[in-house]
This record gives structure tokens, C-alpha cells and sequence, in this order.
């Protein structure tokens, strides 16, 4: 029986199984994704969230998320908006840059479910370890987009999936709350189907640049 991709809507084919864990590969947009009958409720998203004893004044924490807070400092003035959509329970990239004086928001469906924010537009946002864990991706990187300034930018962050990985022993995989996976092939799909006019990766970290018009 086909699957459909979440993200772009076109057919998946088996990609990997073993034991009781099933991943489809979309043949169109090569994103790859745990099987919906798999994915977890809110509640146990909830439970698996907590078990991460993250501190916003850790400083191993502030410098996992450091390649995206050094480079809003670098590309955007402390006035500007920005949105950490995804924050977590510990929204450890709204901590380090308000310290520096941005005016940046935490958004979380979870922990900081302020949908006040989601009425506003951004200059930046950042969702760093979010997009893996999107059950509509489709639906959130519309949203993401729209809550964007023309000409704002989004900082992602989330392993890449190349064919240079063998699967079976990648431990990002086994995460059971990373339903959705990414491959270069993907981002630029997103890139193009979302309206950003550029993306770049480089190593974790994603960079989406939003056209200057919807």
C-alpha cells in the first residue's frame, strides 16, 4: 500500500524497517519519514520533551544553539523581531539573545502556547531542533513562511540525511518523536514551494531567506 508524503503530497516508498519501526522515502521530495501509524500522541510528545533536563544557563546548551544565535547578532539589529518558534521548555535561544538586548519571542505548542504570537510577523524566527518533529510539515512551513517579514529569515537547525549514512545506525532516527527527516533535496523543494528565494546549509544549520513578497 502507497504512502503519501506529508510534505509534498506525492507517493513514499518503503525505505527502512526493522523490528517494529517503518520509514518511507517520498520519491519527489526524498524527505524521509516515520510511518503515521507510529508517530506519537501529544501526550508522549509531552513525556519525551521532559526527559531533555536542558537549562537556559547551561553553557554547553547556549553553544549547541550557537551557530543560529551568533548569526541573528551578525545579520540583525537588537529592535528587529524575532520569533524562537519551537522553543522547548527551556527556550535557550530566547534566553541568550534577549541577554543581549533583542527583542525576541518563545513560541511553543506545548510550553509557551501564546497564539498572540503567531498574529504578528517577524523579521527573523528560529526553530532550532523543531522541524524533525513536524507531523504536518506541509501546514508548518506555510505558517513559518507567513509569519515572516518580506525579505525575513529562517535559521533551522536538525541533522541532514545523506546517502552516505547508513541508516540503521543513525541514532538521530531513533528518536521517537523525530517523525520527519531531511535531505538537501528537501530543503530546496521547501525553498521553492514556500516562497524563499534562497536556502543554504551548512552543516546543521538550515537558512531560508523569504522573498521579498508572498
Amino acid at each position: 500500500m502507497s504512502v503519501i508524503c506529508p510534505l509534498c503530497q506525492h507517493q513514499a516508498s518503503v525505505f527502512y524497517q526493522f523490528k517494529k519501526r517503518l520509514y518511507h522515502q517520498c520519491q519527489f521530495c526524498y524527505g524521509i519519514f516515520m510511518d503515521p501509524a507510529l508517530w506519537p500522541d501529544r501526550e508522549a510528545e509531552q513525556r519525551r520533551y521532559l526527559e531533555h533536563l536542558n537549562d537556559v544557563e547551561d553553557s554547553r546548551f547556549q553553544r549547541f544553539v550557537a551557530p543560529i544565535t551568533e548569526l541573528v547578532q551578525q545579520l540583525f539589529q537588537p529592535h528587529q523581531l524575532g520569533l524562537d518558534f519551537g522553543a522547548g521548555h527551556a527556550p535557550v535561544i530566547t534566553h541568550v539573545l534577549q541577554q543581549s538586548g533583542f527583542a525576541i519571542a518563545a513560541y511553543d505548542p506545548l510550553f509557551f502556547n501564546d497564539n498572540a504570537l503567531l498574529e504578528q510577523r517577524y523579521d527573523y524566527i528560529c526553530s532550532c531542533e523543531v522541524i524533525e518533529h513536524f507531523h504536518h510539515p506541509a501546514q508548518s512551513f506555510s505558517q513559518l513562511r507567513n509569519l515572516l517579514k518580506p525579505g525575513g529569515r529562517l535559521f533551522c537547525m536538525t541533522e541532514i540525511y545523506h546517502e552516505g549514512i547508513d541508516f540503521h545506525r543513525w541514532n538521530y532516527k531513533n528518536d521517537p518523536t523525530h517523525v520527519f527527516m531531511y535531505h538537501r533535496n528537501t530543503i530546496s523543494y521547501i525553498a521553492d514551494k514556500y516562497g524563499f528565494k534562497q536556502a543554504g546549509i551548512e552543516g546543521r544549520l538550515i537558512q531560508f531567506q523569504a522573498n521579498s513578497s508572498l
